[in-house]
C-alpha cells in the first residue's frame, strides 16, 4: 500500500486537473475576479500614483484573499453529490492524503493562476518592478497557505446547511495573519527596509499549516460520510 499512495495521489491530482480545464468556468472567474476588483481601486481611490503605490500592498493581498475563497466551496462539494468522495476513501489512501491532494489541485487551478496574473495588476497600480521578487515570493507563500486553510475550511463544512456562508467566516480570521505578514513584506520592500523577517514569519506560518491542515481536512472528510 506505501507504494501505491504516490501513485493515487498523482491520480486525483490529475482528474481534478482534468476536470478543471474541461469548466475551466472556477479558475478564470477567480483571475477576472482578481483583475477587477483590484481595478476599482484606482476608481473609488482617486488618480493619484502616490497613494496607489502606497496602497498597493494591501490591494493584491486583499483581492487575492477573496478571489481564492471562490472555488472553495465546490473543493469537495461536487464529490459529496455524486458520491465520489466515499469511493476516494475507499481507496484505502488516508483522508489527510486525499484532502491534501485536492488542496495541491487548489492552488494549481486558482493559487498559480492569481499568482501569475498579480505582476499586471501590481504595475498597473504603481508599484515598482524592485518589489517584484518580494511579491511574488510573498503570493507564492501566501497561496500556498490560502489554499491549505481554505480546504481544511471546505471539509469542516462540508454537508452543512448554508456551508457557503459559513466558509467564508472561517477562511477570513484564518488567514488573516498572512494578509498581515505578506503586506508587511511588499511594503518594507517598497520604503526600502528589510523584508525578510516578514517573508520567514510567512513559511514558518505555511510549516504550520502544511501538516495540521491537512489533518484536520481529512477529519471533516470521515465526519461528512458517516
Amino acid at each position: 500500500m506505501t507504494l501505491r499512495i504516490p501513485a493515487l495521489i498523482t491520480a486525483i491530482l490529475e482528474r481534478d486537473l482534468r476536470l478543471a480545464l474541461r469548466h475551466g468556468a472556477d479558475t478564470l472567474g477567480a483571475v477576472l475576479f482578481f483583475i477587477l476588483a483590484g481595478a476599482l481601486f484606482p476608481l473609488a481611490l482617486g488618480p493619484s500614483p502616490e497613494l496607489l503605490r502606497r496602497m498597493a500592498p494591501g490591494i493584491v493581498w486583499v483581492c487575492a484573499l477573496l478571489a481564492a475563497l471562490l472555488p472553495l466551496d465546490r473543493l469537495f462539494g461536487s464529490e459529496l453529490e455524486d458520491g465520489s468522495l466515499d469511493q476516494l476513501l475507499m481507496t484505502g489512501l488516508p483522508p489527510s492524503l486525499i484532502a491534501l491532494a485536492k488542496m495541491i489541485a487548489h492552488w494549481l487551478t486558482t493559487g498559480l493562476p492569481l499568482l501569475l496574473a498579480a505582476g499586471p495588476l501590481a504595475i498597473m497600480l504603481g508599484m515598482p518592478t524592485t518589489s517584484m521578487m518580494v511579491l511574488l515570493t510573498g503570493l507564492f507563500l501566501g497561496t500556498l497557505i490560502l489554499s491549505l486553510i481554505g480546504g481544511m475550511a471546505a471539509s469542516v463544512v462540508l454537508g452543512a446547511r448554508r456551508g457557503g456562508v459559513l466558509l467564508p467566516l472561517l477562511v477570513l480570521p484564518l488567514t488573516t495573519p498572512a494578509l498581515i505578514f505578506g503586506a508587511a513584506a511588499l511594503d518594507a520592500a517598497q520604503t526600502g527596509l528589510s523584508w525578510g523577517p516578514d517573508l520567514e514569519l510567512l513559511g514558518a506560518f505555511l510549516a504550520a499549516a502544511l501538516p495540521l491542515c491537512p489533518l484536520a481536512a481529512g477529519a471533516g472528510l470521515r465526519a461528512a460520510v458517516e
